[in-house]
This record gives C-alpha cells, sequence and structure tokens, in this order.
C-alpha cells in the first residue's frame, strides 16, 4: 500500500476526522485573533482530584493503587477530559437525545435530593398526624375480616384473581366460600397490632390502618401472599406525642407528598422561563 493510500485510508477513519474537525475549530478561532475558550486549554489535576481518583480506586480494590497503576489512572482522567473538552468544542452535545435524557435524569436527581434534605416543621408533622390518626396512635384495636387470594408467587395471576373475587365480593358474596383455606383466622374482632403483625407477619396491621373502612379491598401482602381485607372497626388507642413517632411521621410525610413536592420543584424553575410554542397548523 502506497503513502498516498495510507493517508487516504487514515482521514477515513471517525477518530481522526473528529481530530481534525477539532483542530479545524481551534485554527479558525486562533485566525481570528484567540482561542475559542482560552480558559479551558489548561487542565489542572490537582491534589483533591487525585485524591478522588484515589478514593474511587480503594472502594473498588480495596487498597491503594501503586505509583504506576495511579499514573495509569491519571493519564486515563487526563484523556477523558481532553475528549470531553474536544466534545463540547465541537457541539457533540447539542440536539442529542441521549445526551438530553441523561442530562434530565442528572437534574431530576438533584433536584430530589433537594428535595429529601428539606426538614419539615414541627407544625407540617402535627398536620399530617391530625389527617391520618390510626398510623400512629398506640397499639389501636381492628376489627377485619380477609379472604385468602394466595401465594404472591405468581404476582399477576395472583391480582388478576384478588380482582374477580373483588367482584363477587362487591356484588354480596359470602365471603366464607371464597378464596383459599388458610391456617389463621378469617376474621378478628379489636385485635391488636401486634397480634395481627405475629399471625399475618410484619405490617400487615399497617396495611389495614390504611385500608377504607366498610368495603371489601385489596390486595393487601402478608407473609403467605395476597389477601382481599374488610375492616369494620379501628379503636383508637391513646396519640402519641410527636417527640414519639418523628421520624415515622416524617417518612410517611416525604413518601405521602414526594410527587406534589417535585411538581412544585419543577413548577418554580419554569418560572424562569419564557416558553413560546408554535404548534403546526
Amino acid at each position: 500500500m502506497t503513502l498516498r493510500e495510507r493517508l487516504v485510508q487514515g482521514l477515513r477513519e471517525p477518530l481522526v476526522q473528529f481530530l481534525l474537525a477539532g483542530a479545524l475549530i481551534f485554527i479558525v478561532f486562533a485566525l481570528r485573533g484567540g482561542s475559542p475558550d482560552p480558559g479551558e486549554r489548561r487542565i489542572a489535576v490537582d491534589e483533591a482530584r487525585v485524591q478522588r481518583i484515589v478514593t474511587l480506586w480503594m472502594q473498588t480494590w480495596r487498597r491503594p493503587p501503586t505509583p504506576a497503576e495511579l499514573d495509569g489512572l491519571i493519564g486515563e482522567y487526563v484523556q477523558e477530559e481532553v475528549y470531553y473538552r474536544e466534545a463540547l468544542r465541537l457541539g457533540l452535545d447539542r440536539d442529542d437525545p441521549v445526551i438530553r435524557r441523561r442530562l434530565r435524569s442528572k437534574m431530576e436527581f438533584l433536584a430530589a435530593d433537594q428535595l429529601e434534605s428539606v426538614t419539615p416543621g414541627d407544625d407540617v408533622l402535627k398536620a399530617w398526624m391530625q389527617a391520618h390518626p390510626a398510623l400512629y396512635v398506640q397499639d389501636p384495636k381492628i376489627s377485619f375480616q380477609q379472604v385468602y387470594v394466595g401465594s404472591a408467587t405468581d404476582r399477576d395471576a395472583a391480582e388478576a384473581g384478588a380482582a374477580k373475587l373483588l367482584e363477587s365480593l362487591a356484588a354480596g358474596a359470602d365471603p366464607a366460600g371464597l378464596g383459599q383455606r388458610l391456617s389463621v383466622p378469617s376474621d378478628l374482632s379489636k385485635a391488636s397490632r401486634s397480634e395481627i403483625d405475629r399471625q399475618f407477619g410484619d405490617a400487615f396491621a399497617e396495611s389495614l390502618l390504611r385500608a377504607p373502612i366498610g368495603r371489601w379491598s385489596g390486595p393487601v401482602a402478608s407473609g403467605f401472599g395476597l389477601h382481599l381485607v374488610k375492616v369494620s372497626a379501628v379503636q383508637a388507642g391513646p396519640a402519641p406525642d410527636l417527640d414519639q413517632v418523628r421520624q415515622a411521621v416524617e417518612n410517611d410525610w416525604r413518601a405521602a407528598t414526594r410527587a406534589e413536592r417535585e411538581a412544585k420543584a419543577y413548577q418554580d424553575l419554569l418560572k424562569g422561563y419564557d416558553v413560546v410554542i408554535a404548534r403546526p397548523k
């Protein structure tokens, strides 16, 4: 192969074309009297950056890198930084749907992280407790019926069966003739949270406290599988002070208001933009 043929073949390589395009842009700006971005032509790998590189290495390998390994890691960082800056100089970050989605995901993550760092005041938490008293009363007594749907191994099939049973119960069918047999009672009266959880598994009582009163609902998960439940009454115990259940109240408030707070945060960002939409006629 002649030298000319080698040069032609080399120019067809995408990486070579990429670097030549970057060099061309730089030359054009230089001829105009300056660099395209003079402040970004210097790559400084300071002690803090090296320490971050070492920390990331140690998190993976559980040991510090050798001097040769550290030199290689720093070289990889410099190479990544060079390609990153050249890509920005060529505008490769613009109008790329993949990059736009990644940036959006990162912004949403940062926004969510900022939302979670907000600590609600006592007034907010007390109002939440008052709106959901059954979740925090001390040892409430719960009266309910349950129909065992079956194991949750095949959840799609179990939920489909639960939907059919729920229709039958809503139509007035006798719950005693529905569902699968189970060793636990089909109904309990004025049972404590601890008693219910002892028989059905952790968190089953809390699911009952969240269920509507006086009608069949579900399915609700237990240690056995899925159930349809009908809570007939909840006899509240004494209400605790906020300090006794603060963490539980705050966790519930965060989970329940997350979507609302995210929507508000987006609207606050949107206020800073003038959005003009031209729809096709």
